[in-house]
């Protein structure tokens, strides 16, 4: 999240005005007004606030089309794994109000560079580790073969159907169709474990005494035991060497004490790739076309050349690979 510098008027903006009243009843001793803080692709919204001596986040997650109960889930269940999730200070379910321990501003995007990678990601793999291994699971969604399908498919109807509308390769549906039961049975044959379903740098803060802040997990599921790593590795803004990809894929690989062949673990690892990357650009034409969200068709590219380096990799995918190629795709 980063700090926007825009105090919201009060008089404007009626659910700001109802949050003011909520914390005040509450007993909270608000010393400023509420200052956007940069989100996230949901209609979830996020303000600074000056509560005390403290600087506290007030989510503002308006019902029915968002709910905060599934962030105070897995909020618990981090925090009881002894990760560092955001305290909850107030909680306003009917309402979708929480406001929440500030982990500041400094994103691991902005530290992460080519020459720090291997002194970061240490500590980032740790994380990944108690994910996989300690986070409770009990009731979780499951990421289940329809979920799964269903996030590929965003790049069929929204990247494909809305941005590049003549696709003249024939069969289409059916190379699909074959190609995301190969990725989907991959996942599932994986072993099974929390997932929180967007762990890269910028849901990841360096707060106070340099804990690593989780956020933004509130859509966490059980599924793929890679699929955490691979939404670290192959990052929106920036791309990694192949070598050095590999090499993370055996760390991770050891650290997670997995029973696995080195080359299938990083088949798994490739493919649960595909599988992701192929549902973040159809996210990225679906914010734009259907959202009216700018600045996520910019992103693009890299995840294209993600899929297209991956795929180059898979003879058996030669014919997507070949779709993704013909120039009305390209972005």
């Amino acid at each position: 999240m980063e700090l926007s510098g825009a105090t919201i008027s009060k008089t404007k903006d009626f659910r700001l005005e109802n949050a003011r009243l909520w914390l005040q009843k509450q007993g909270a001793n608000l010393q400023s007004g509420f200052h956007s803080v940069a989100g996230d692709a949901s209609f979830r919204r996020y303000f600074r606030v000056q509560v005390g001596s403290e600087s506290r986040i007030l989510m503002d997650a308006a019902p029915p089309g968002e709910d905060v109960r599934p962030f105070i889930d897995i909020d618990q269940r981090l925090r009881a794994a002894g990760l560092h999730a955001p305290e909850i200070l107030y909680a306003d379910h009917a309402n979708g109000y929480l406001l929440l321990e500030d982990f500041g501003d400094v994103l691991y995007r902005e530290l992460l560079h080519e020459g720090n990678a291997d002194t970061i990601f240490p500590a980032l793999f740790d994380v990944l580790k108690v994910l996989a291994l300690e986070v409770d699971t009990k009731n979780l969604p499951e990421f289940d073969y329809r979920k799964l399908r269903r996030d590929m498919d965003l790049f069929l109807d929204w990247y494909l159907g809305h941005h590049r509308k003549s696709v003249k390769m024939p069969g289409v549906n059916t190379i699909w169709d074959e190609f995301c039961k190969k990725i989907i049975h991959s996942a599932q044959d994986q072993p099974q474990c929390f997932v929180h379903r967007d762990f890269h740098s910028c849901n990841l803060l360096q707060s106070p005494g340099d804990l690593i802040g989780i956020i933004d997990f509130q859509d966490a599921v059980t599924g793929p035991i890679s699929y955490d790593f691979i939404s670290l590795i192959w990052d929106r803004y920036i791309s990694w060497p192949r070598h050095q990809i590999e090499n993370w894929i055996e760390e991770i690989r050891t650290l997670l004490e997995l029973d696995i062949e080195p080359v299938q673990w990083r088949r798994y690892c490739d493919l649960m790739g595909l599988q992701r990357n192929f549902k973040i650009v159809g996210i990225f034409a679906r914010l734009h076309y259907r959202d009216h969200k700018s600045g996520y068709l910019e992103l693009i590219p890299r995840f294209y050349e993600y899929l297209t380096d991956t795929l180059s990799r898979y003879p058996e995918f030669k014919e997507v690979l070949e779709l993704l190629e013909q120039p009305e795709c390209v972005p």
